[in-house]
């Protein structure tokens, strides 16, 4: 697997209309890989986040395979030098082990089923509480614990964005919700499992990927 950072060009019109629209990124990212690729092999499977700040606009994507951002580059970079970067992510898989502490970053979407007129559909969690709250309540999945000895989340909301686009002639909306925080290693293999292969819906639209920093240290 490996892991890649592009920084984007804001002052570029591409750039702004991929970050609009969360299914021409999607097309964008998947053609940074040849025709013949797999975008989801037992390794893991293709998936990208948008971090920005004031300063800057970055694009990150795990990959099976090693991706080739020209293109982009092209439309949404700067002429004189690349912008992006890419690692080999096993070496940081490889380290995690059970009781570790890291800083971390998702982006997802969290739904819950409703059920109206007998039909069932997916509804965005709109409230802060209520996102935090789907995450917390996925700390077995992801192999990890996301609160402290009171029991109070070592989390928090970032950002929620509303994103409305078209998919095949018919819309779509989701709900990106970026969760910053600490966690704690509980199972090593299903926080692998959940960093390469994502968690959550809408993997393909920039929700579902984890990443991981190194605490900061304070005195």
């Amino acid at each position: 697997m490996y892991l890649s950072r592009m920084y984007l060009n804001n002052q570029r019109r591409q750039t702004r209309a991929l970050l609009a629209n969360p299914q021409m990124m999607h097309a964008a990212v998947l053609s940074s890989f040849p025709p013949d690729s797999s975008a989801q092999t037992e390794e893991g499977r293709v998936l990208w986040r948008i971090d920005r700040t004031r300063e800057e606009t970055a694009l990150y994507v795990v990959s099976p395979s090693i991706p080739s951002f020209e293109h982009l580059q092209e439309q949404s970079g700067w002429a004189q030098e690349p912008s992006w970067q890419t690692s080999d992510y096993s070496q940081m898989l490889n380290r995690i082990t059970k009781g570790q502490r890291y800083a971390f970053r998702l982006t997802a979407n969290p739904v819950h089923t409703v059920t109206e007129e007998g039909k069932k559909r997916r509804v965005a969690h709109i409230t802060a509480e209520h996102q935090l709250r789907w995450l917390i309540e996925r700390q077995e999945q992801l192999g990890a614990r996301i609160a402290d000895d009171a029991g109070e989340p070592t989390a928090s909301v970032n950002r929620s964005t509303r994103m409305v686009f078209n998919r095949n002639g018919r819309r779509v909306t989701i709900q990106q919700v970026t969760f910053d925080g600490v966690l704690e290693v509980t199972a090593a293999d299903s926080l692998r499992l959940v960093l390469t292969s994502g968690l959550g819906k809408a993997r393909g639209y920039g929700c579902g990927l984890l990443t991981l920093a190194p605490l900061k240290i304070t005195s």
